[in-house]
């Protein structure tokens, strides 16, 4: 059997890195077994969806390479891929098992039910409705059948009909076998009153008729998984393998990571920007290959020392058994870590194409942009990390003064006059290195003093690329014109 897994969100709002880490583990999953991979959009809570959620998903998928087989935008067998449109395909399931004695309508209004919770509580028990009360309420098992069908005319819900004293098992395939007793589960609604399935019912019919041969999704889901089995056995169907994601953690304390994490210690959560009110990791100057390879680290291991993967690596390295079951820390650090390793691994033609850098580099002269970037990505952790880099190419920083102050005592001043003597000499910087080191040793001129001179005055403090490419770039004049004024200033502290 062809496998097939599904990502399946709900449009209310940007999607978290987590959505997109389930929806990473479903893609390699596919890819690593030569299956399909399926979007679908979950979109039954019409009071919950958000104008713009749709499009935000797949776009974020697409972002990150992890492009659907099948779903809203290219179609495929199984459609349509959006809940919201196959509420027909319910209504026939819905029967199906009401038919089969699986399934209940009820009547209950709103206050009926807050009575019974609230009686409950009294009691300090927790209120189900299920086979222990389901008679004393107002539904299809309690009523006649003429007052059923009386009632049918107004408002009601379809609920399922679980039945006392059973053990149902089902197994992960992460977390191996679990047991639940029957008598602890509710008889869960299947369909609302605005005639759209719950999130159990829908998800279970779809899987089922889209051949879905893998589920893979949140631990949140874990207590929903004895009544998604229920739900199998009552349409006499075999289950897919289900699979439940750890959570993904705040970065200290305890806790699922959440937006307010992000906004609170400047990190992202999301994979794209949100309106302004979220930034994404994209927009946070992370490549798309660098934030997968990240999501990928977070709750699983090759088994290896490798951390560093391209898609495709990951698409023959995954494997089910190097899923950790525990929670996996987020490290916004490693994050860019890992991004900074696809960085460096790069061509700089090809860095330049982003657009974030091609912002960064207005006003800096456009014959050096390739140079620039073949001397700066080794130091960027993000795409977004150039602008800091390159403000020496306008004008060096103010000069650290506590470094002048030591560089003065050892001659700086008169060192810098004699570089300037030997750059005067060469028609260009390109062979400074060769000209400058043979010099100072026939000088006797103590070399780590001559560098961090020349450094202080052409960028203004210690720290820095290689110095003598920084030489080249800037160009004969600039590098003069830099050391005279650098000298100025070490002149005016004597």
């Amino acid at each position: 059997m062809e496998t097939k897994v599904r990502f399946a969100p709900s449009p209310t709002g940007p999607l978290h890195i987590g959505g997109v880490r389930t929806a990473l583990f479903s893609y390699l999953f596919a890819k690593k077994n030569k299956g399909v991979f399926i979007l679908r959009i979950e979109d039954t809570d019409q009071n919950r969806y958000v104008e713009g959620s749709e499009t935000y998903i797949q776009n974020a998928l697409e972002w990150a390479g992890m492009i659907p087989d099948e779903g809203p935008s290219n179609g495929g067998a199984f459609g349509p891929y959006r809940q919201s449109e196959r509420k027909a395909i319910y209504q026939q399931h819905i029967q199906e098992l009401i038919a089969r004695g699986k399934a209940y309508y009820a009547f209950d209004d709103a206050e009926t039910l807050a009575e019974a919770r609230k009686n409950a509580e009294i009691k300090g028990d927790t209120f189900r409705y299920g086979a222990e009360n389901r008679m004393q309420f107002n539904n299809s098992l309690s009523l006649t059948k003429a007052d059923v069908n009386a009632q049918l005319k107004g408002d009601y819900v379809v609920r399922l009909k679980v039945d006392p004293g059973n053990i149902i098992t089902v197994y992960d395939e992460i977390r191996g076998t679990i047991q639940q007793d029957s008598d602890l589960l509710d008889d869960k609604i299947l369909l609302k009153a605005d005639g759209m399935p719950t999130y159990h019912f829908a998800n279970v019919v779809d899987d089922h008729l889209m051949e879905i041969t893998t589920v893979i999704r949140g631990e949140e889901w874990l207590p929903s998984l004895p009544i998604h089995q229920l739900l199998y056995d009552a349409f006499d169907w075999a289950a897919p393998q289900f699979m439940h994601l750890p959570l993904i953690l705040k970065p200290s304390g305890k806790g699922k990571l959440s937006k307010r994490d992000g906004d609170k210690d400047g990190f992202p959560v999301f994979p794209l920007n949100w309106g302004d009110t979220a930034i994404g990791f994209k927009e946070s100057g992370f490549l798309a290959e660098g934030f997968i390879n990240y999501l990928a680290l977070l709750g699983w291991n090759s088994g290896t020392e490798q951390e560093v993967y391209s898609l495709k690596e990951l698409e023959s390295n995954f494997s089910v058994q190097g899923i950790q079951k525990g929670g996996a820390r987020f490290d916004y650090e490693k994050a860019k870590w890992i991004n900074h390793q696809h960085l460096n691994a790069m061509e700089a033609t090809d860095v330049y194409h982003y657009d974030l850098i091609k912002k960064q580099l207005q006003g800096v002269d456009s014959s050096k942009h390739l140079a620039l970037l073949e001397l700066l990505k080794e130091r960027l952790f993000t795409l977004n990390d150039l602008a800091k880099e390159i403000g020496w190419m306008q004008d060096p920083e103010s000069y650290d003064e506590k470094i002048v102050r030591k560089l003065l005592s050892k001659g700086a001043s008169d060192i810098m006059a004699a570089i300037s003597g030997v750059i005067n000499d060469l028609n260009d910087l390109s062979g400074l290195k060769e000209a400058l080191m043979p010099w100072a040793k026939e000088n006797e001129i103590n070399t780590g003093v001559m560098m961090q001179s020349l450094r202080i005055a052409l960028v203004g403090k210690l720290a820095g690329p290689d110095l003598f490419k920084i030489c080249s770039i800037l160009g004969k004049n600039v590098t003069l014109n830099r050391i005279a004024l650098a000298i100025s200033f070490f002149n005016s502290k004597t």
